[in-house]
């Protein structure tokens, strides 16, 4: 099939008549159901706060319809993690989602980094053939629980005088 019609939109960047910008959230969480079994309860409020705090937001559409999408959080230089990148299953085997990830990775927020992370239930040999190496020795996670004790209000930070 066909794809060179496919457009790949940053969402960063104004719309210039051609891509969506911004991601319609309702598409994506609809892509979310139909194509991210890790995904599959989280709500449209949650989606729009996660896009609000990541750069680059890199979009896939086919028309009006949303088939791809992928996000990063990055400091620019030093690190950086991938997010929720996700192929609708129509769309797959067509080389769309290395090209997303490519798009994601060239971003100008993106390309100086030291190290890109991502996590991946079963892609593994996908990530692997664009450059992705597993990582056993580095990666830790914190399950954010109220119960652990930790303050969920907000820290008032004050400066010191100056002297």
């Amino acid at each position: 099939m066909d794809y060179s019609h496919i457009q790949f939109c940053d969402s960063s960047i104004a719309a210039d008549g051609h891509c969506q910008s911004p991601v319609d959230i309702h598409q994506l969480h609809d892509l979310f159901h139909v194509a991210a079994f890790w995904a599959q309860d989280r709500s449209l409020e949650d989606l729009q706060l996660a896009i609000a705090n990541s750069k680059p937001v890199i979009s896939v559409w086919d028309g009006e319809k949303l088939i791809g999408f992928a996000r990063a959080t990055s400091d620019g230089v030093y690190r950086a993690t991938i997010w929720d990148v996700v192929i609708h299953p129509d769309y797959r085997g067509a080389g769309l989602g290395r090209k997303l990830v490519e798009s994601v990775l060239s971003h100008p927020h993106m390309n100086r980094v030291e190290r890109v992370y991502l996590m991946t239930t079963h892609q593994q040999s996908f990530y692997e053939r664009i450059g992705f190496e597993c990582n056993s020795s580095t990666t830790m996670v914190l399950h954010n629980q109220p119960k652990l004790g930790f303050p969920t209000q907000e820290i008032q930070l004050q400066e010191l005088p100056r002297g």
